[in-house]
């Protein structure tokens, strides 16, 4: 009986999932029909098949039909329904329109859109959606693509809410549709079945009281709110205003500290700039924004309403937050008190002008002209930093952690660092052997063989974390240990100076080589000798070996995973500019995102980065700073990439203090440095590593120790374990206030899970969910669910009726497989739909998030003060109702975010 019911629900389960599908894909095909109904010249022109792919991602374009209209000012809209009942996420945005012809253009998600049959003037009462409309997307005034982080997307489809896109251009100025062209500007979704697991979100901080009397020369609209749900990392903000605003400024209060997270005026294109690197918003912090008017050329008062003769007041903040607590839309409309906005910053209240050079470069460039190499330095001087220039907030610094180790390490010499998968430090010491002026001769040959190898061992995997010794190896191997790193399978690939040669070990404890390259004891500069090689690097995808060789030769060999000689290269042989060539290329570390190997270059001073491929020759760093010695690199693919290096007392004498330097690989400048505390100097800095959370590690070969430092910043990293990455709060951001309601309790079991130990240990422990439980007792559970079954099983009928009812249930689901498989192949997740042609247009980047439910400007101003619906469903993100495309406009660089969910502790590459 009970196998009957639950094929009875089974079945119904199955034909409920393939009415959604029929009706999702009914919705789609009816938009289709809807939308090619009325030839046209563009659409005719763009149509194409639906165009299908197995994988997990898909397109979707949504476009206008072909339009003209006749009247300035005119906003239309159009409803797609998204392609798919399952949860999907958008992950890019493609606009193909122009300001020529369209003056802003908007995409909100909804459950119930005004029509889903043609398009319609949603500029009347009629708006976008029946139901609340959730901004998704917003381009205006040929504003440049704005990106989001890896792993976040806008969550659609499913259960988000979001059946339907609206997609509204507002039409300014109709002069370009004298000649009665059709247009089909709109833009193409990029979007994954894939989960994400960050859900971007947007929250608005807006003024609806405000009002800016006539001629008075400064009036300000301030808003505050207290924020009351989960954790928040804001990652670009929006500022909009109409022709009043001079700048509009956005902050998080904390502790009586207001934290910029942005400030821009509104003049310029209304684009999403990146925020303030590091920040988030947590329960009890309160939000802020100001907007600055002017009152000057006004005979009357100005109120805010939904036309250019009125204003707006409005601060975007693009955010994400984990998948679990996603809010996808949040908004703030109370006005700040005066008290509270008594301690503002005073450069929320410095205009930001918009230069006669930007003016003229965005009107020769919306006239189709080029700008020239002047203008362009002009524009390139004048715009907010890209993301790469905008690596750190000003409060990042690296300090030493002085409690690290827990207890002393029994260290020699300490000439190596690496990093395991696990991110275990692995250090590479010398014991008892020490290199000194007797150690070799002119020649380069060892001159102590009769000491005999180290016998401790001398490569040691400790906890980051407390600093005890989890193993060791490499007894009786080595005589004058020098570079470590790990490949991707956690072999040690080491160097020793004094047997001129290179080691694959195992990590496995077993003390015997799986790789040697050179000839014990003999130096040479042939492709089978070295001639004391310094450091090792491996391709994390190719699994090809570098070395350094070394003190006496100047240069890079390339071998194949197995050991074979591939190539080598030095600072001049494919140098165009013919460099100096190196003197001691010291250490190396491979770039995994650049494909890149950059070098110390030791007693030169720089740092020298190439094609790992084919050697040829990218960039050289090179800071007076440094005081002529880099003695170690490494490198975090964070932030457009970091890298970390250390300096050393030069032969000719010490000309800067020994420090370690944090560098922007792209712009070249020293980001922090920093050194140990307590009037305590380096001695001689010989290897760094940093970490996946931003610990940085180094060894010090005169002090025979390892220092660890760390930023008293690191709120929020982002720490990669098993290919999952999760997020980590720190105890200050998960401690439970006693005001914070159970709703509100921060969730931080999957943290606690796959976090370091570092985060374990600490005393103040948050809230967590079940713990999981170790894998012998859950074993055991395992057993005794196993015994459970078989026993259970014993009650039933015989096997053979047990059977004659399954057969009916598996031959309907069977069917019920067969039929959804074959409109999955039509229109399912894993299937691209390109309904139009793309056409040319910049590519808006990944902005992603979960869209349900929010803020209906038309709804709101429809029943306040007696303003009228028309206009306002465009959630104010233009630059207003009648302004004209001949305003003071420009364009700015693309902000791009392509880096991880930005931690404000760097990540590392081992």
């Amino acid at each position: 009986m009970g196998v009957l019911v639950c094929g009875v629900v089974v079945l119904a389960l199955v034909c409920q999932s393939l009415d959604g599908a029929t009706n999702s894909l009914h919705r789609f095909k009816r938009y289709r029909e809807s939308a090619s109904s009325e030839p046209n010249d563009c659409t005719t022109r763009t149509r194409q098949p639906m165009v299908l792919s197995k994988s997990g991602n898909f397109s979707l374009d949504v476009r206008m039909p072909g339009v003209s209209p006749t009247t300035s000012d005119t906003y239309l809209c159009v409803a797609v329904p998204v392609p798919t009942t399952r949860d999907a996420y958008i992950v890019d945005f493609e606009p193909h329109a122009s300001m020529d012809t369209a003056h802003h253009m908007l995409l909100y998600g909804c459950r119930t859109p005004v029509s889903t049959t043609n398009y319609w003037d949603c500029g009347s009462v009629k708006g976008t959606c029946e139901d609340e409309a959730s901004i998704i997307y917003a381009w205006a005034r040929n504003a440049p693509p704005t990106k989001l982080p890896t792993d976040v997307g806008f969550k659609v489809g499913g259960k988000s809410r979001i059946t339907y896109f609206v997609l509204q251009i507002h039409y300014g100025d109709v002069h370009a549709f004298r000649d009665h062209h059709r247009d089909c500007s709109g833009l193409t979704l990029r979007m994954t079945s894939k989960p994400q697991p960050f859900i971007a979100g947007m929250y608005l901080m807006m003024s609806v009281t405000t009002v800016i009397p006539p001629g008075k020369k400064v009036t300000n609209a301030d808003v505050a709110c207290t924020y009351n749900s989960y954790p928040i990392y804001p990652f670009a903000f929006r500022t909009h205003t109409h022709k009043l605003g001079q700048v509009v400024s956005g902050y998080r209060i904390r502790d009586g500290k207001w934290t910029l997270i942005g400030r821009q005026t509104p003049q310029l294109p209304q684009a999403f700039y990146p925020a303030t690197k590091g920040i988030n918003v947590k329960y009890g912090d309160t939000l802020a924004a100001r907007c600055v008017f002017t009152g000057e050329g006004r005979t009357t008062k100005t109120y805010i309403g939904g036309t250019s003769d009125d204003e707006m007041c409005n601060f975007y903040m693009m955010y994400y937050m984990e998948s679990r607590h996603a809010a996808p839309f949040q908004e703030c409309m109370e006005d700040g008190s005066k008290e509270l906005f008594q301690n503002i910053p005073p450069e929320a209240n410095v205009p930001i002008t918009v230069p006669p050079e930007m003016m003229m470069h965005h009107m020769m460039q919306s006239a189709g002209a080029q700008a020239t190499p002047e203008h362009q330095d002009d524009m390139a001087l004048l715009q907010p930093k890209r993301e790469e220039e905008e690596v750190l907030d000003q409060g990042y610094h690296l300090e030493e952690v002085t409690d690290w180790p827990e207890s002393p390490l029994q260290l020699g010499q300490v000439s190596g660092l690496a990093l395991d998968s696990d991110d275990n430090l692995v250090i590479f010491h010398r014991g008892d052997h020490r290199w000194g002026v007797n150690s070799f001769d002119n020649s380069g040959k060892y001159q102590q063989q009769s000491l005999g190898p180290i016998q401790q061992s001398t490569i040691l995997v400790v906890d980051p974390v407390k600093g005890n010794v989890l193993k060791a190896s490499g007894r009786n191997m080595f005589y004058l240990p020098h570079g470590i790193t790990t490949d991707k399978d956690n072999n040690y690939w080491v160097t020793d100076v004094a047997l001129h040669q290179v080691f694959k070990l195992s990590s496995d404890g077993r003390d015997k080589p799986l790789v040697v390259l050179g000839e014990a004891f003999e130096p040479g500069s042939d492709k089978e000798h070295f001639c004391k090689p310094t450091d090792v690097a491996v391709d994390t995808v190719t699994g090809n070996v570098y070395v350094s060789d070394g003190y006496c030769n100047a240069r890079i060999l390339k071998f194949s995973p197995e050991g074979k000689y591939l190539s080598h290269w030095g600072a001049g042989s494919s140098d165009r500019r013919r460099r100096v060539q190196f003197r001691i290329p010291h250490s190396l570390v491979f770039l995994p995102d650049r494909r890149e190997l950059c070098v110390a270059d030791r007693e030169n001073g720089r740092i020298q980065c190439f094609v790992a491929e084919s050697g040829e020759f990218v960039k050289e760093i090179k800071k007076q700073e440094f005081g002529g010695e880099v003695f170690a690199i490494s490198y975090a693919p964070v932030h457009g990439g970091l890298i970390y290096a250390v300096n050393g007392e030069s032969a000719y004498g010490r000309s800067a203090p020994l420090k370690g330097f944090v560098i922007n690989y792209s712009t070249k400048e020293i980001l922090d440095d920093f050194s140990p505390e307590n009037a305590q100097e380096f001695g001689m800095p010989h290897d760094i590593v940093v970490t996946k959370d931003g610990h940085v590690f180094v060894g010090d070969a005169a002090t025979d120790s390892v220092l660890k430092f760390s930023s008293d910043k690191a709120e929020h990293r982002s720490v990669k374990k098993g290919g999952i990455e999760v997020q980590e709060i720190e105890e200050t951001e998960t401690i439970i206030q006693t005001r914070l309601k159970p709703q509100h309790e921060i969730e931080v079991a999957l943290a606690k899970v796959q976090t370091p130990v570092a985060t374990q240990q600490k005393t103040a422990e948050p809230v967590q969910e079940q713990p999981q439980k170790p894998q012998q007792q859950q074993e055991e559970e395992d057993d005794k669910e196993k015994t459970l079954a078989k026993q259970s099983a014993q009650g039933v009928s015989p096997a053979v009726i047990t059977t004659l009812l399954l057969i009916p249930l598996v031959v309907v689901i069977s069917i019920g497989v067969l039929i959804r498989y074959r409109k999955t192949r039509l229109y399912g997740d894993g299937c691209e739909v390109k309904l139009e042609q793309t056409s040319s247009g910049g590519i808006l980047g990944k902005l992603r998030g979960k869209a349900a439910g929010g803020l209906n400007l038309g709804n709101f101003f429809a029943t306040h003060k007696g303003y009228t619906r028309q206009g306002f469903d465009r959630l104010s993100t233009e630059g207003s109702d009648q302004e004209k495309d001949d305003e003071n406009d420009t364009d700015s660089e693309n902000e791009e975010y392509s880096a991880p969910p930005p931690p404000v502790g760097p990540a590392s590459s081992s």
